[in-house]
């Protein structure tokens, strides 16, 4: 090791190789630790400046640096960062799969020649033999495990391949070994040192507190128009958007270019050359907005990200602040919004299916926490720094939804204890939308199938209704008075603590809340979702319009408009039928079949009531991919079978269905007879499309299943059904 003497000496090489006066926070301390050669844990808060700590060292010590990293893109970063502070190229090299063997044969040539003072080494790489051989030739100074938090099961990026990193340092040849993460709860921290063996490394924990961000939660109730208002409040500012699936990804990011919004998608399914592209376009400013995959590492290294905004709550509140940690990383503004909707926690409840038993344990307990989070009245922050250990004792702390906008409370024990003792009449074998129909009272299908109407706790809900039954319910999960069984159909058993609490009860406080179970504009129902914008006269106008086409023709009001489309309607008053054709669930045919009266109707309103109408506030839709509507028309046409069509194109048949769905809601017919006819006798199939025709008051799936039986139907089996109505009826 160089010798650098005082402390001033120290300052000098931060000066001297990265053209900074001063350390940050604990970065000083930090680096003399490594320097002594002792193991070292660093907790630091993504923008606290964790790279340097291994960095600087790299440089002084002796020997060469192995860096492990799951962040390919951040390597590439971090390298080119690295050399532009050096005269020579081979300061910093990475060795991963992007790297051709010509590329490969390069770096090995610098990290033997002593070159090299920092290589980065995919976790994946380490492990491959050829590599190992190598890295066992060279003078290592010491190990650094970047995003640590992957080493455990409990971490929201658990990586298998991070658990075999201390065998691998063993047979390559031991160092002082400084692990970093920017998120981990004392449960993963223990985990990441018992796993590398330095459980008596030094630990250095940085603040948690980011007083720069704004946390905010809303219900997810048109999560794509609300974003789209956001971005353009925020013209000109650089943001990331995370969705759950690359589907929604692929949709967001085209929905914001045909809005004018510079936005490009990222995600794991799209080849390396084009990830690198859109991140050096988002750091180069010409584009504002990176939609992305939750589960995909990013590595971006921006200091000015204004906002992140989570269009789907992701599976752990450690994902949740690592990834709204990439706003304000320079100090400015961070403005972070997610959209919460309890139907997001039932996939991510989906997704482990199937799962072994301790993996599933692990997954539910940080679901319940993240739901805890989203659905709780304390301060945002207050609740994320108690998750990693940290108290914050401030009364406000003046930035965040909760503080600003205070919710209202109330006393909540009597209403959890007429949840626990309905699951305990019906034995717990029922799921919570059972139960909530129990205590509203409603006498659906399944109640009167088993005879639950019959018992003494229906219809003793004082009025409530589900919305609010199964917010109770989720707060009986919270409080691990109740548990759901995920093999078992989402079944809800009380535990030991749920028993006890009927025994005896105590305090409890519930917070009048947001609708939590508010629907995505894809999904909402023909009897909610307005926002304020909506101009209430013209509603009621438009609404009355259709009641009358629909008695004129004989059919229900939702197939000529549903709700959500009158809605639109009333936000951004469409006066032409090109214009009518970008309203929410509008396609070519339903506007060239009934709109012209609609339109007619609002070009009156519009001059009468000398209305500025918001032209450039219309959320326009995405122009169906055509390529794969024709595809799917034309193989219907010649009878094809949909499992057949569905794998043809790599869709799950629910992918499917919403294709067939969006092609028949825009006014195209479709005969799916022949496909029916092989899965629903004639039977079933009239008495679902009678139900459609006679008894439906919305389009709602779960309303139908709730009406028919969900042990009688699949989700499938109406939704075929649903289509051959709307097709038939609407078309």
């Amino acid at each position: 090791m160089m010798n650098f003497g005082v402390d001033i000496s120290l300052v000098e090489y931060l000066k001297k190789y990265f053209g900074f006066g001063s350390f940050k926070g604990n970065q000083e301390i930090i680096i003399k630790n490594v320097l002594a050669g002792n193991d070292t844990f660093v907790l630091m808060p993504t923008g606290g400046g964790k790279s340097l700590c291994y960095q600087l060292p790299s440089i002084i010590r002796t020997g060469t640096a192995i860096v492990i990293s799951p962040l390919i893109a951040l390597m590439k970063n971090q390298v080119d960062a690295m050399r532009s502070f050096s005269a020579e190229d081979g300061v910093a090299h990475f060795m991963n799969s992007s790297l051709s063997r010509v590329a490969i044969q390069q770096v090995k040539n610098d990290v033997l020649s002593g070159k090299t003072k920092l290589l980065y080494v995919a976790p994946e790489s380490l492990t491959k033999r050829e590599n190992i051989d190598f890295l066992k030739k060279i003078n290592i100074s010491f190990y650094a495990i970047d995003e640590a938090h992957c080493i455990s099961e409990w971490g929201h990026d658990f990586r298998p391949e991070y658990r075999r990193i201390r065998p691998i340092v063993d047979e390559i040849g031991i160092a002082p070994i400084i692990a970093l993460t920017a998120t981990a709860t004392p449960k993963v921290q223990h985990d990441i040192q018992k796993n590398l063996d330095i459980l008596d490394a030094k630990v250095f924990k940085s603040s948690f507190n980011r007083p720069n961000l704004y946390y905010e939660v809303r219900p997810k109730i048109n999560p794509t128009k609300e974003i789209i208002k956001f971005i353009k409040n925020n013209s000109g500012k650089s943001g990331i958007i995370y969705c759950l699936s690359r589907k929604k990804v692929e949709q967001i990011s085209e929905t914001l270019q045909v809005n004018g919004i510079k936005a490009l998608p990222y995600h794991a399914g799209m080849d390396s050359a084009t990830r690198s592209l859109t991140q050096d376009k988002f750091l180069m400013e010409d584009i504002d907005v990176i939609v992305a995959t939750i589960a995909f590492g990013m590595g971006i290294d921006k200091p000015d990200v204004r906002f992140v905004i989570h269009h789907d709550i992701p599976k752990s509140l450690e994902g949740y602040y690592q990834e709204t940690g990439r706003s304000g990383r320079d100090g400015g503004e961070g403005h972070c919004v997610a959209f919460y909707s309890y139907k997001d926690i039932q996939k991510l409840e989906k997704f482990m299916q199937g799962k072994p038993v301790a993996e599933q344990e692990i997954g539910k307990q940080l679901i319940l926490e993240t739901v805890s989070y989203a659905e709780s009245s304390v301060c945002r922050r207050k609740t994320l720094l108690h998750y990693f250990g940290e108290s914050y004792n401030e009364e406000n702390c003046g930035s965040c939804d909760n503080c600003l906008y205070p919710k209202k409370e109330f006393e909540g024990s009597s209403y959890i204890l007429k949840v626990l003792k309905t699951i305990v009449k019906v034995n717990e074998k029922f799921k919570a939308d059972h139960i909530t129909d129990i205590i509203a009272g409603n006498k659906t299908t399944m109640i009167k199938s088993y005879k639950h109407h019959e018992l003494d706790v229906f219809d003793t809900g004082e009025g409530k209704n589900e919305i609010f039954w199964n917010t109770v319910i989720r707060k009986g999960l919270i409080n691990v008075l109740l548990e759901k069984d995920i093999e078992n159909y989402g079944l809800l058993k009380i535990t030991g603590k749920g028993k006890e609490f009927i025994t005896n009860p105590y305090s409890i406080m519930l917070s009048e809340d947001h609708d939590y179970d508010g629907l995505e504009e894809d999904e909402m129902l023909a009897s909610g979702g307005r926002t304020g914008a909506v101009d209430e006269e013209l509603f009621h106008i438009v609404k009355n319009l259709r009641k009358k086409i629909s008695k004129e023709k004989n059919l229900p009001p939702f197939v000529i408009f549903q709700d959500p489309s009158l809605e639109d309607m009333a936000i951004h008053y469409p006066v032409t039928l090109e214009e009518m054709q970008n309203i929410s669930g509008v396609g070519v045919g339903k506007a060239k079949r009934y709109g012209k009266e609609f339109v007619d109707l609002i070009k009156k309103y519009v001059k009468e009531n000398d209305i500025t109408r918001p032209q450039d506030l219309v959320v326009k839709s995405v122009v169906n991919k055509s390529g794969l509507k024709v595809y799917i028309i034309q193989s219907i046409d010649r009878k094809r079978s949909l499992v057949d069509i569905a794998d043809a194109k790599g869709l799950e048949m629910s992918e499917l269905l919403d294709e067939i769905e969006a092609i028949v809601n825009s006014g195209t017919k479709l005969n799916l007879d022949y496909y029916l006819n092989e899965v629903l006798d004639e039977e079933r199939q009239q008495e679902i499309f009678e139900y459609f025709s006679e008894e439906a008051k919305t389009e709602s799936v779960d309303a139908a299943l709730n009406e028919l039986g969900e042990d009688e139907y699949t989700e499938e089996d109406v939704r075929l059904m649903r289509i051959k109505f709307m097709s038939e009826i609407g078309n």
